[in-house]
């Protein structure tokens, strides 16, 4: 037996150490709820948690698209309503049976529904046109990922439009009307256009919407794998290095009563 150096209690150190340690360690992970141990683990968890943050950026700048579009096609529906009755209104005074009194009448409500339409081309959503040659752009993912909505002219650049609202345009006549009635067909077909394109607009952001769902439960459930702790698992580790540590203290009592012994080999 070796008095200089105890090296079962040496040892026992040792393992009292390493076993304090791992306490330490799943006590501070049952209490944060974190399984997060080292650097790079950190670091991977903080490049999905900043991607699900501009997922949910990005899904806010969708939303605001998706109201912007729906936006233009409501107003649009208002648009064809107009334009059916303008040129019914027009077909009306097309009628060799109606007088010009007739046709004056018919008239002004055709200029009523002309001032519908300039109205609704001035129309904003937050501050910006709902219907000019202006492209808007949106970002529709979590990369920066751009999409154009081509602009819808309703203004006075629009000839299609411009030649149904200018004020030269009327239906007091039969010879007014045929030319009114052919602006209007011209503008029923160029509103189908533009109508189809606000509803791949709307299609198109509802597809992205989706798709930053998907993108922000992917990296939520990768972020949710790398930080949050299995406690039912921990809390069994937990009891183990309890006991392990108990265990171990207790040895290290016992080491360092070994040199105890040599003293009865020792002559009185």
């Amino acid at each position: 037996m070796n008095l200089g150096t105890n090296i079962a209690a040496q040892s026992a150190s040792m393992a009292l150490a390493q076993t304090s340690a791992a306490l330490a360690r799943s006590l501070s992970q049952l209490s944060s709820g974190s399984r997060i141990l080292n650097a790079s683990e950190l670091a991977m968890s903080m490049r999905f948690d900043a991607k699900i943050e501009r997922a949910n950026a990005a899904k806010d700048n969708v939303s605001s698209g998706l109201s912007y579009a729906s936006t233009q096609d409501g107003y649009l529906k208002r648009i064809a309503r107009t334009l059916d009755r303008m040129s019914e209104l027009s077909m009306l005074s097309l009628d060799g049976t109606k007088s010009d009194a007739d046709r004056g009448l018919y008239n002004n409500e055709f200029v009523q529904l002309q001032d519908l339409i300039k109205e609704i081309a001035t129309k904003e959503f937050n501050g910006v046109s709902l219907f000019s040659a202006v492209d808007v752009e949106s970002v529709i993912d979590s990369e920066g990922t751009t999409f154009t909505l081509d602009g819808i002219d309703l203004g006075a650049s629009s000839t299609t439009y411009n030649n149904v609202t200018t004020s030269g345009t009327s239906i007091s006549s039969t010879t007014a009307a045929t030319t009114a009635l052919n602006y209007i067909k011209t503008a029923i077909m160029e509103l189908g256009k533009d109508r189809t394109e606000v509803s791949a607009n709307i299609s198109r952001f509802n597809m992205a919407s989706e798709t930053l769902d998907a993108t922000i439960q992917t990296f939520s459930a990768a972020s949710s794998a790398i930080k949050d702790l299995d406690v039912a698992k921990e809390s069994t580790e937990y009891s183990k290095q309890n006991i392990l540590s108990q265990a171990t203290t207790a040895m290290l009592v016992q080491a360092n009563q070994l040199p105890q012994s040599v003293l009865r080999l020792l002559p009185n």
